[in-house]
């Protein structure tokens, strides 16, 4: 230990407290507030089992976050900690100092630990109350049966042991103990299994839910029912759902889908991946929205006019931040659609991404105007498309007037290219050259990125990073 950094008094009594583990457990009732945390946390390093679960029915803080002090799942903690809860619920009068009503077992409250343990971020003496205090006046609202909080990634493989356990105690205890998860991914698992797992969660807690099941969307739409009880969902993303070769099934499990999607009040980030079967349909996914959206994003897939028609008309996405058509071809439409869009948007809209979408000299040209018009945004990238110099210096002439983007993702010029596509280094650096003269002629100072691949934004291959001063 550094002399420049001691030990607190309050661990040096908590380490000495655990050396005779019967004593410290008798000694609970009598302990100030103040050693509980770091006790807490010696006997979670310590293993110490009964000192645990004799913690937990005293503890004197409206939430106890175990998941802050394990980086990986430890079921033997686990046990000692809920076999304390069931302490805690067989009492019919809680002890008096208990404020316990919350065990969060995700990764997060290491600022609570901190705080009292004296760690780098740790706050002044004075303000080690004011959890406490905050804690208190939660108490008096706080209404039965106890919380615990988990994260939740559903995949193929068997459950972790951890989880299992848990599972199995929640269930037991049903009428006693909420199951919450705020966040939810499921990648891949039997529906079986899926639903067994999910009629333990409640699910009107879930605010962000990501369902990639590689599957057909009639797998989704069996899913559906669950997926309308989070009502409270405000982040929703579908990743690599294919279609079937029924165009009728398809437009039967999407009305399945939509009809719980028109459950979620607080829906405002939408996202597609890669979804095989909306080409034609996308109508059919914005009439279900509630609320207007924050962000939406439909990348890797096929579009028709009809489509972009829509999104560029949907009332819904009058107040975006974030619009992301990545991987969304664009050639063959109409400029003006993404026009629409984005003059509808101009006084919201924060990050654009359309990496990859074709677009050309004549699309840039004419949805300028209304970029520019984009007062708010600080990111723009356009990866993967294939402009000319001429343009491109346009563009940049043009963006200068927006004084918030500070992120800039541009695809190298096509004049830095052969004939047959092939990428001609000595002239992408006399291009480079004459960019970085560009940027040293306007008027504020800016970095940018020109990647002759998508970009490294995206995590692919090598790009070029452009300043006045480099």
């Amino acid at each position: 230990m550094s002399v420049h950094n001691p030990p607190r008094l309050a661990n040096l009594a908590a380490i000495g407290l655990l050396r005779d583990e019967p004593s410290a457990i008798s000694t609970l009732e009598y302990l100030p507030r103040e050693l509980y945390p770091p006790l807490f946390m010696a006997a979670v390093f310590g293993r110490r089992r009964e000192t645990l679960k004799a913690m937990v029915p005293a503890w004197p803080f409206a939430r106890l976050p175990l998941g802050g002090l394990m980086q990986k799942p430890h079921q033997g903690t686990l046990q000692a900690v809920l076999d304390g809860l069931d302490v805690l619920l067989a009492q019919k009068v809680h002890p008096r100092r208990c404020k316990l009503r919350v065990l969060d077992l995700r990764n997060t409250g290491q600022d609570f630990w901190n705080k009292w343990s004296g760690g780098k971020d740790h706050m002044p003496s004075s303000s080690l109350l004011a959890p406490v205090a905050e804690d208190m006046c939660r108490i008096r609202h706080a209404l039965t049966p106890l919380e615990v909080y988990i994260e939740l990634c559903l995949k193929k493989k068997p459950l972790e042991k951890f989880l299992t356990y848990l599972f199995r105690w929640v269930e037991q205890r049903k009428a006693s103990i909420h199951l919450c998860c705020k966040k939810m991914k499921i990648i891949s698992m039997s529906k079986e299994n899926m639903k067994e797992v999910l009629t333990m969660v409640k699910l009107d807690c879930v605010q962000k839910v990501k369902l990639s099941f590689t599957q057909k969307l009639s797998t989704l739409a069996q899913f559906a029912p669950l997926l309308g009880q989070m009502s409270n969902v405000q982040s929703l993303i579908f990743s690599r759902i294919r279609g079937s070769t029924v165009e009728e099934q398809d437009h039967q499990d999407l009305l399945q889908l939509t009809s719980q999607i028109l459950q979620m009040q607080d829906l405002r980030d939408l996202r597609m991946e890669a979804p095989s079967f909306l080409e034609g349909r996308l109508d059919q996914m914005l009439r279900c929205l509630k609320t207007p959206l924050d962000n939406i994003s439909v990348t890797n897939c096929l579009l028709s006019e009809s489509d972009l028609t829509h999104l560029s008309c949907c009332p819904k996405l009058c107040q975006l931040k974030g619009l992301n058509l990545s991987g969304v071809t664009l050639t063959d439409f109409s400029p003006e659609l993404l026009q629409v869009l984005l003059e509808k948007v101009a006084g919201t809209l924060e990050e654009l991404d359309l990496n990859l979408c074709g677009i050309t000299d004549v699309h840039l040209t004419a949805f300028l105007p209304a970029l520019i018009r984009c007062s708010q945004l600080r990111v723009l990238s356009m990866c993967g498309n294939l402009i000319s110099m001429v343009v491109l210096e346009s563009l940049l002439r043009h963006t200068d007037r927006l004084p918030d983007l500070s992120l800039e993702l541009y695809p190298a010029p096509r004049e830095s290219y052969s004939s047959l596509g092939v990428l001609h280094q000595e002239r992408l650096a006399q291009i480079k050259a004459e960019l970085r003269a560009i940027l040293t002629d306007l008027e504020r100072p800016r970095k940018i990125w020109v990647s002759p691949s998508p970009c490294p934004h995206c995590g692919h291959d090598i790009c070029a990073h452009l300043s006045p001063n480099t």
